[in-house]
C-alpha cells in the first residue's frame, strides 16, 4: 500500500471535489478549512500533479484532476457498496436462488412470509452463479446438488426431486391425445438446460415421434411456454404444483430414475446464527413440507 497516497488525503480530495469549496468541505467532514486545505496539497505534492485551480470564491478542477477525481468518487462508492454488503443488519437477510426457483416457488410463497415475518427485510437475489456468502454478502443459498457441499456449510434438504412431465390441458386438446404419458411420444417437447427427455422417453420405453421442439436456457422458460400450450416440459413437481392444483397443467408422466441432484437449503456454519436468519430458515423449511 506504499504506492498509494493517504487514505485521509483521498477523502478530504473526494469531499472538496464535490463541494468545490475547501470551506464547505470542512463543514462536511468536522474539521477546519485549513486541515482540509493541507490535506489536499500533500496529496497534490504525493502525485506531482496540480488537482485544483484556487480561484477566488472556490475551487476548479485542472484537467487531471476533474479525470482522477471521477475514480476516487467510484471507487469510494465501491467501497461503501462493499462494506454495506457484508456488514450484518438486524432484520436484513439475503437469499441467493436460481432464477427458477425464485420465479416458480419463493415468490408465490412470499405473501406468506412478508404476514408472518414483517419485520424482517428479506432480499432475493437470483442468480444461476454460485454465490459466495463473503463476498456476494449472502445470507442463505438454495441450490441443486449432492452433498456435502463444503466443510463451512449446513445443508438442509428442502425438496427431493421428482420429475414429472406437464402439458397445458389445451396442447392436449388441439393435439386430441390423452392426457397420458403415451401422449408423450407425439406431443412437442419443450427442452432446458437439464436435458433430461431422452432419459425420459428411453425409461418409459417410448420413441419420440414430436415434430417440434423447442429449447430454452431455463427451467421457468419452459414451464412458462408450457402452460401456454407450446409443447410438454419436465420439472420438478414442487415447482408447479400450484398450476397442476389451478388446472393450467396437467401431470402426464414421471421420471422415476434420475440421479439424486435434490434441492438444499445452505448456510454458514456460525457460532452464533443471527436471529433473522434463524427465522427465515425456520419458514423455509417448514413452508416447504
Amino acid at each position: 500500500m506504499t504506492d498509494l497516497p493517504s487514505l485521509n488525503a483521498l477523502r478530504a480530495f473526494d469531499v472538496a471535489g464535490r463541494c468545490l469549496s475547501f470551506r464547505a468541505a470542512a463543514d462536511e467532514m468536522g474539521v477546519t478549512q485549513g486541515a482540509v486545505a493541507q490535506q489536499v496539497r500533500q496529496l497534490e505534492a504525493d502525485l506531482g500533479v496540480a488537482l485544483f485551480d484556487r480561484l477566488p470564491k472556490g475551487l476548479a478542477f485542472t484537467s487531471a484532476g476533474r479525470g482522477y477525481h471521477e475514480r476516487i468518487v467510484s471507487a469510494f462508492s465501491e467501497l461503501r457498496l462493499a462494506t454495506a454488503q457484508i456488514k450484518p443488519e438486524p432484520g436484513k437477510v439475503t437469499i441467493s436462488v436460481t432464477p427458477t426457483f425464485a420465479s416458480k416457488w419463493l415468490i408465490p410463497n412470499l405473501p406468506d412470509f412478508s404476514v408472518r415475518h414483517p419485520e424482517i427485510d428479506l432480499r432475493v437475489l437470483a442468480t444461476e452463479k454460485v454465490s459466495s456468502f463473503h463476498s456476494d454478502g449472502i445470507d442463505l443459498a438454495i441450490r441443486q446438488g449432492v452433498p456435502p457441499f463444503g466443510a463451512a456449510l449446513n445443508a438442509t434438504l428442502l425438496f427431493e426431486q421428482d420429475v414429472i412431465a406437464v402439458a397445458a390441458p389445451k396442447l392436449l386438446q388441439a393435439e386430441q391425445l390423452p392426457s397420458s404419458a403415451a401422449a408423450l411420444s407425439l406431443l412437442p417437447k419443450i427442452h432446458d438446460s437439464h436435458d433430461l427427455w431422452p432419459k425420459f422417453l428411453a425409461q418409459m420405453g417410448l420413441p419420440d415421434k414430436s415434430q417440434r421442439r423447442l429449447r430454452l436456457s431455463q427451467t421457468a422458460l419452459a414451464v412458462d411456454a408450457a402452460i401456454s400450450g407450446q409443447g410438454a416440459a419436465l420439472v420438478s413437481r414442487f415447482l408447479v404444483s400450484g398450476d397442476i392444483a389451478a388446472g393450467t397443467l396437467l401431470e402426464i408422466g414421471a421420471l422415476h430414475s434420475v440421479e439424486t441432484r435434490d434441492f438444499y437449503l445452505l448456510t454458514l456454519r456460525r457460532p452464533a446464527p443471527h436471529a433473522a436468519v434463524e427465522t427465515v430458515v425456520s419458514w423455509l423449511t417448514s413452508r416447504a413440507k
